[in-house]
């Protein structure tokens, strides 16, 4: 395939990954919805970090060890599953409907000012690195439409173009979330 068919195919397939609902879609979600836009904005920017990083051990060749350990792909599974559960006992214990509530009649947000930039960049980070799913994704994104032959500077901008969409997909969320 020429550079442009796998740039087109990298973006195209990275568009529709992060467009898909899944762990990092509910937590962009919550935090736009419940902290503030700009909480989703850095959420995002975590993501995209965390997009980084797999992009980076796939460019390395470190995925395919990954995929061929059982034992660190469930070590990876499982941190992450321990992860979504704090994630859901974090969001069965806020109080955002109270939250939605006083918005609603204020029109101000009292969690915005409470939920700072790092913490937001943090989930998003974590809730990106410790997807299982994210890993394969990746392995499978690298091993399937990348040739072998692809000059490391084509890898490098294939990282920075599925960062960009990650940025791109996850603020947008966060924008069309939270109007204010």
């Amino acid at each position: 395939m020429s550079f442009w068919v796998e740039w087109m195919a990298v973006v195209s397939i990275m568009l529709l990954g992060a467009a898909s609902p899944g762990p990092d879609f509910v937590v962009a979600v919550r935090n736009s919805v419940v902290h503030s836009r700009r909480a989703g904005i850095f959420t995002a920017l975590g993501f995209a970090s965390g997009v980084a990083v797999h992009m980076l051990y796939c460019i390395l060749g470190i995925a395919a060890l990954i995929a061929q350990s059982v034992w660190l792909f469930n070590i990876l599974k499982y941190a992450g599953a321990a992860y979504l559960v704090y994630i859901g006992v974090k969001a069965l214990q806020s109080k955002g409907y109270d939250t939605m509530v006083v918005v609603e009649e204020t029109g101000k947000n009292p969690a915005a000012h409470t939920y700072s930039a790092y913490r937001a960049w943090l989930d998003g980070l974590l809730t990106n690195l410790l997807n299982p799913k994210a890993t394969m994704f990746f392995l499978a994104l690298f091993t399937q439409f990348i040739s072998p032959d692809t000059p490391l500077w084509v890898l490098v901008l294939y990282g920075f173009s599925a960062c960009a969409v990650t940025i791109g997909w996850f603020s947008t969320v966060a924008i069309v979330l939270n109007q204010r």
